[in-house]
């Protein structure tokens, strides 16, 4: 495999051949499945955070060996995360139309206001 830019479409093939490798021990693919894979998505960013917390950014920027373990750990969260497109049946395109909508929708926000509304409020 060559070093390249993967679109969503290679990452959700690659994940169906990881998956059918080792469908006699993994869950079968349907979507109830998503939860315990969003799940073991949570505990790899997780494991992101405590390389954070221990070596620090500057580590992961100049440190090769850390870095490399930074990149091993988030690629953990992607796969899990293109597990749950494929779980929910998410059609590439469909997820690329959701991610421009969004981006539209962000593009015209004021954090700034949106933050100080949201943590100003007396919720209890």
């Amino acid at each position: 495999m060559s070093e390249k830019d993967l679109s969503i479409s290679e990452m959700k093939e690659m994940q169906l051949e990881l998956y059918e490798q080792n469908k006699e021990k993994w869950n079968d693919m349907n979507p109830q499945a998503a939860k315990s894979h969003m799940l073991y998505m949570i505990e790899e960013l997780g494991e992101c955070v405590s390389i954070i917390k221990k070596k620090g950014i500057n580590q992961i920027m100049q440190n090769k060996e850390v870095r490399g373990r930074f990149l091993e750990e988030i690629t953990d969260v992607q796969n899990y995360y293109i597990e749950i497109l494929n779980r929910l049946e998410i059609t590439p395109e469909e997820y690329s139309k959701a991610y421009i909508d969004k981006h539209r929708v962000n593009m015209k926000r004021n954090y700034e206001k949106d933050n100080k509304e949201k943590y100003n409020k007396k919720t209890f």
